[in-house]
């Protein structure tokens, strides 16, 4: 048996993520893959990029102090290789290719911007196939803090897939126009009609947290209904309660009920009852592609 360490940092515009997997190889049977470690930092970089236009000095000096840190992280862990990508905040900041060039001088750590459709494809190479089933279409909404990704599976096949510029942070400080929201209603409008069996695979730190919170066990779906109820409960709760009384991290308590928003109205939109959460995302897709790579 052979054990090999890689590692995915997924620089998002809320939070910015380490996943450390194990991949172990036995002769005679399939490839596993087992997650290892989970680090989060709350760096929100989207309050920077989407407001300013830029990352800030003070961004900056805690982004490359988290980024130093996940390198002395990677080499207590033993990591073979890693993959770094950055997706909106970085990708539309003015100073985000200096800010890259800055953290690879300070910490060693290369980051690759990538856009909405690499983001998609990265995605995509991960075990989503194994959770659909041929006889029915699923719509993929992976929901960030800066961008939303939708990816459209038919009898198993991956058909479309677009990256919207609406996230949690962006919707928070009011630059979602409702233009935007009439495009991803058309765009999937487009795909589906009142025949479709549509469901939702979900993905992101929201939605898995949303799911925690239902008590439902790992692999029973969402309910749209269930979803609904919890979406306006937020909704009328203070942003303090929402922390003392439900338990909610700072940095999760406000864009939780953005992502919520965006989850329920794809669901209306192409006429989904059910909400998939595998807990599965980016960091998982590039740990995918570090290996195919290593082969």
């Amino acid at each position: 048996m052979i054990i090999r360490k890689f590692a995915a940092i997924d620089i998002g515009s809320n939070a910015i993520r380490l996943l450390v997997n194990n991949v172990i190889e036995q002769k005679g049977k399939p490839t596993t893959f087992k997650k290892s470690a989970l680090i989060r930092v709350p760096v929100r970089l989207g309050e920077d990029s989407f407001i300013v236009g830029e990352i800030s000095t003070k961004t900056l000096g805690r982004l490359t102090k988290t980024m130093k840190s996940f390198d002395l992280l990677m080499q207590v862990y033993g990591v073979e290789k890693y993959m770094a990508c950055a997706t909106s905040a970085l990708r539309e900041a003015n100073n985000g290719h200096e800010v890259v060039e800055q953290i690879y001088k300070d910490s060693g750590i290369k980051i690759d911007i990538i856009d909405g459709k690499k983001e998609a494809s990265i995605i995509a190479s991960t075990d989503l196939k194994d959770l659909i089933n041929n006889d029915r279409s699923y719509l993929y909404v992976d929901v960030g803090g800066g961008s939303t990704e939708f990816t459209i599976f038919d009898q198993g096949n991956l058909i479309s897939s677009k990256s919207f510029k609406i996230g949690t942070v962006r919707i928070l400080n009011d630059l979602v126009k409702e233009s935007v929201w009439d495009e991803i209603k058309v765009w999937i409008g487009s795909h589906f009609n009142k025949e479709s069996k549509v469901e939702i695979i979900g993905s992101g730190g929201n939605i898995n947290k949303l799911h925690k919170m239902s008590g439902r066990k790992i692999g029973q779906p969402l309910s749209f209904i269930w979803l609904n109820a919890q979406y306006h409960f937020l909704n009328s709760m203070e942003y303090d309660d929402r922390i003392s009384e439900l338990g909610l991290n700072q940095d999760r308590a406000d864009v939780i009920i953005p992502a919520a928003k965006i989850f329920l109205s794809a669901a209306k939109w192409s006429g989904a009852k059910k909400i998939h959460v595998p807990k599965i995302g980016l960091a998982d897709g590039m740990i995918k592609t570090l290996y195919q790579q290593s082969q």
